[in-house]
């Protein structure tokens, strides 16, 4: 059986691309051609400045990830002009990437402005999958997190710095946490001292260059400068700037401690009142990730955090452990799947499940893939960029992906950039039990000719998200670096909002998004029309469930024994035609549930007709309803059920789609 996937730190360091260095001056132009990334030679996000680029790399391909790595550093929003300025692409060459990226969902064009979707995190979650890690561990995390009231997250190592790839954190004012995918230097945290520690000469003095290289830490957005001064050190303000310690300078003695050790603090390192504590989680002997304890110094002191939490983090790390060796035992299914050819196969990558209590739940780890959306909202009738897997967990006919680019080539033309779509495809090829493919699985996942999959494949390793070792390759962490970062804290309104703007704009009606909360609904997305008469609802108002086409289009879903809670006794009326008898409502939700949506006749307010639907997770639990509210004579009630009701459903279809893929791995907020 193939090994499975491990932090980029216990791969042979063969299979690595080449470090930075730090001669190579960093232009716009070569950064987009040499695919570095972050914007510098040293940030760790693509290949090095003056590195040769293979000639059988794939152009609009590494154009458009220079694309992607620069929407992600302006946290998921920039102007074409803007990417035109920091790429040093060509304005045409930039149109053309974006319309491409529009065309498959990754991206929304909003006027001048392009703006990152939720369907791009599904290479994000091609990675998540395939390394396993998220999915075996992330519930032990988070009951960490609930067991020491204090945020926990697990990072993997990225060449010479860390990524997270899981968060549990707490709900406080102050809040402490970093996004999934963002890229941290190794030496400004705890878990990359532990990672340090089984580092070979090689890595050390790529990571010595590095520094010498970006003496402020510009390479990593994520954290502060690292020019501030160490807290509670001697005043060394009369030294020359070029021998004032800076933070980081002594990580090799940390790590050698760390290594000693079994555990790494975090005294303020990244900024001032920030602490944490490490363990790693080893696999086969090797560090496969590290548990990371998050705290302030207002809550702990680092030493007080070590000694009050060490212990019970090492119990945690155990249980990490005993469960990475369960998941790695190979049943007769795996073996069986192993015996019939050169990779494994598994459940989908790209899907999720949700859950109410003001976030929707990640779901049950390995819980099946989710087909493809409809791309932009701008474009809901085009044809679909096709889904890596189906809800059985199937991959989809490989056919697919050809006969959406060939009709996407004939609708757009020289403005679609059919090789950049085919080169992201390939990451999507891997997933839950396709950690590691070779070149053959990887074509016959996607659909390509083995010439088209090896030349996307040369491409991906020359810009470091995938590696190689005995001719398989397997994906990096530095795929969480397009677009992960900005799109994991995007809320389910968030999520929603481009929908509902272009339903409002098709059907010149309003249109809104709601949550259930007790026995009320909450308004958590509105668009209105602009017409003389029309719907208009502030966003976070409160009305009673049971009057509303949204509550009961959320309450037809639940289950019986919170349906007769909801509302205890005979509700109060709203208006004159207000249902106010508990057996009547009992029926109607019976019907909603039924028909799949609820229809409102003035029952909230004199005049006003709505119709609403319930959006809901993968595992069919309703989280949220979309509806559509007009007044009455605009359409009769058969109206809306034969010409609103379609759109609607739909809408509500794209707005699942995207949820799935944005909570595969994270809990994605419902306000």
């Amino acid at each position: 059986m193939p090994s499975s996937p491990r932090s980029s730190s216990s791969r042979p360091s063969s299979s690595r691309p080449s470090s930075p260095t730090s001669s190579s001056p960093v232009t716009p132009a070569n950064r987009a051609s040499a695919g570095t990334g972050n914007g510098s030679a040293v940030s760790g996000s693509g290949a090095a400045a003056g590195t040769e680029v293979p000639d059988e790399a794939v152009t609009p391909l590494i154009r458009g990830l220079a694309v992607l790595r620069r929407l992600t550093e302006a946290d998921g929003s920039a102007s074409l002009s803007g990417l035109e300025r920091a790429t040093g692409l060509a304005r045409s060459t930039v149109d053309r990437i974006t319309a491409t990226l529009a065309r498959m969902g990754y991206l929304r064009l909003d006027g001048r402005d392009a703006v990152l979707a939720p369907r791009l995190m599904e290479l994000g979650n091609a990675y998540l999958a395939a390394l396993r890690l998220p999915r075996v561990l992330g519930a032990y995390a988070d009951a960490l997190a609930d067991e020491l009231d204090e945020s926990v997250s697990v990072a993997v190592c990225d060449r010479d710095g860390i990524r997270f790839i899981h968060q549990a954190t707490r709900r406080r004012a102050m809040s402490l946490r970093f996004r999934i995918g963002d890229l941290l230097p190794a030496e400004r945290t705890a878990p990359g001292a532990l990672f340090a520690s089984e580092w070979s000469e090689e890595e050390w003095t790529r990571w010595r260059e590095r520094r010498a290289a970006d003496p402020e830490d510009r390479g990593f957005p994520a954290v502060p400068a690292r020019s501030r001064p160490y807290e509670g050190r001697a005043d060394t303000s009369a030294l020359p700037a070029s021998q004032r310690p800076t933070l980081g300078d002594d990580f090799e003695q940390r790590a050698a401690e760390a290594g000693r050790t079994g555990w790494a603090l975090d005294d303020q390192l990244i900024e001032p009142g920030l602490v944490a504590l490490s363990m790693p989680v080893r696999e086969a002997g090797r560090i496969a990730c590290v548990v990371n304890v998050v705290s302030h110094t207002s809550r702990h002191g680092a030493t007080e955090l070590r000694d009050a939490l060490l212990p019970r983090l090492r119990t945690a790390v155990a249980e990490m452990e005993r469960a990475l060796a369960r998941d790695d035992e190979p049943t007769p299914e795996r073996k069986a799947g192993l015996a019939q050819g050169d990779a494994p196969t598994g459940t989908g990558d790209v899907g999720g499940a949700s859950g109410a209590g003001g976030t929707v739940d990640a779901g049950s780890p390995g819980t099946a893939g989710v087909p493809g959306s409809a791309g932009s909202p701008g474009s809901a009738r085009s044809p679909e960029f096709p889904g890596s897997t189906e809800p059985s967990g199937k991959a989809t006919t490989p056919s697919g992906l050809a006969d959406w680019t060939g009709a996407s080539k004939q609708e757009l033309g020289r403005e679609f950039v059919e090789s950049l779509a085919r080169g992201l495809t390939v990451i999507t090829a891997f997933g839950e039990g396709r950690g590691e493919l070779t070149l053959t699985a990887v074509a016959q996942a996607t659909g390509l000719a083995r010439a088209t999959a090896r030349r996307a494949l040369i491409t991906l390793e020359h810009l470091g998200y995938v590696t190689t070792h005995d001719r398989v390759f397997r994906l990096t962490p530095r795929v969480l670096g397009l677009g992960f970062p900005p799109l994991s804290r995007t809320t389910l309104p968030e999520i929603a909002a481009p929908h509902l703007t272009e339903l409002s704009q098709r059907l010149h009606d309003s249109v809104s998004l709601a949550v259930l909360t007790g026995d009320e609904i909450q308004y958590t997305g509105h668009v209105s029309t602009r017409g003389i008469m029309s719907v208009h609802v502030t966003v976070g108002t409160r009305l009673p469930a049971y009057a509303t086409s949204l509550g009961r289009a959320i309450l037809a879903d639940l289950p019986e024994t919170r349906t007769t809670e909801i509302p205890a006794g005979a509700p109060d009326a709203v208006s004159g035609r207000t249902g106010t008898d508990p057996e009547l409502s009992r029926a109607e939700l019976d019907r909603v549930r039924a028909a799949g949506y609820a229809l409102v006749e003035a029952e909230l307010e004199q005049g006003l007709r709505s119709i609403a639907v319930p959006v809901r997770d993968l595992a069919g639990r309703t989280v949220a309803a979309v509806n559509v509210a007009m007044h009455s004579g605009r359409r009769t009630a058969e109206a809306c059920v034969s010409d609103v009701l379609p759109e609607l459903r739909a809408t509500a279809t794209r707005v699942e789609a995207d949820l799935h893929i944005a909570g595969r791995f994270r809990r994605v907020p419902q306000s």
